[in-house]
């Protein structure tokens, strides 16, 4: 497997990331490879669960650049921990346009891919950005207001007002962290019984279960879903049926909001099963058939439609 360390300045930050060139020629023109950029939902890290996706896609043909955004990782970034759901999706603006200048990278053919967090942030950069070829978003959380709903029907409102009085010590008083998964009851973030286990089980090194806990004051006004009509790329929106995390519905809504060209397709999963398998290998076939068929020549389109 081809795969480089290189890094990107976003807003004047360095940013890291891993460079997988694409093993075959199967979707490869004279311009070059499409090139799926990618980064991890909340608090994660690009060595927590994401490898599997990159090393197919680059299997399949595709360059991939994986990163960590500002403060996670191995990216610079002088707040450590900081979900800022702006900067991250600044990151992404940064990660597409560093990918047009990768060698071999068909400048055209820019997909974004996200899960969770940044499932929902790569709704909003293609809405900004209209030169993005694809999008590819996994279990997002498209809305923060259905979310913020599940947290206080979950925990209660005593959750909630937990979280916000964190978040506004953290933010006018002493830097303050809360540990990003925990158990139900827990002061984590994401409180959900195996939910910790479950994100130990493909988390890397570079993973810190912490964030600054001021990101629980931006929760609400986290709402990509405004902006999907202005998405011209194809999209395919991959939810899971027993989702406890984001909410399924408002992504199922978000679909049916699409101008663009959309797919929707459903899993009987919950929301941290997709990064193993077996439901890795199913989302990632069904990520690179989408893929072939809106992106392939039509010699492959053929040839898959077979």
């Amino acid at each position: 497997m081809s795969r480089v360390d290189v890094t990107f300045l976003s807003a004047g930050t360095t940013c890291a990331a891993w460079h997988y060139t694409g093993q075959t020629s199967a979707f490869e023109t004279e311009a070059g490879r499409p090139c799926v950029v990618m980064a991890h939902g909340f608090s994660g890290t690009r060595d927590a669960g994401l490898e599997g996706y990159a090393e197919g896609f680059a299997a399949a043909g595709f360059d991939v650049l994986l990163f960590d955004y500002r403060g996670f990782g191995g990216s610079q970034g002088a707040m450590r921990q900081h979900i800022d759901y702006r900067g991250q999706r600044a990151d992404y603006h940064a990660a597409a346009a560093a990918s047009r200048g990768l060698a071999g990278v068909d400048p055209d053919k820019i997909v974004l891919w996200g899960t969770s967090y940044s499932g929902g942030h790569v709704l909003n950069v293609a809405a900004h950005d209209q030169r993005i070829a694809a999008v590819l978003s996994l279990t997002p959380a498209v809305d923060g207001v259905p979310v913020l709903g599940m947290i206080i029907k979950s925990g209660g409102i005593g959750k909630v007002l937990a979280l916000s009085g964190a978040g506004l010590r953290d933010r006018f008083g002493r830097p303050q962290m809360l540990p990003a998964v925990g158990p139900a009851g827990s002061s984590a973030v994401i409180a959900k019984d195996g939910a910790l286990e479950n994100f130990l089980a493909v988390a890397g090194p570079s993973w810190r279960n912490e964030v600054r806990a001021r990101c629980t004051l931006d929760v609400a006004l986290n709402r990509p879903v405004l902006g999907i009509r202005k998405i011209t790329a194809p999209l395919l929106i991959q939810v899971g049926d027993n989702d406890t995390v984001v909410s399924t519905p408002a992504a199922v809504r978000a679909a049916r909001k699409a101008t663009a060209f959309s797919e929707l397709r459903n899993y009987p999963v919950d929301h941290f099963d997709v990064y193993g398998d077996p439901w890795l290998s199913t989302i990632l076939h069904d990520q690179i058939e989408f893929l072939s068929r809106r992106l392939g020549t039509s010699d492959q389109t053929q040839r898959n439609a077979s």
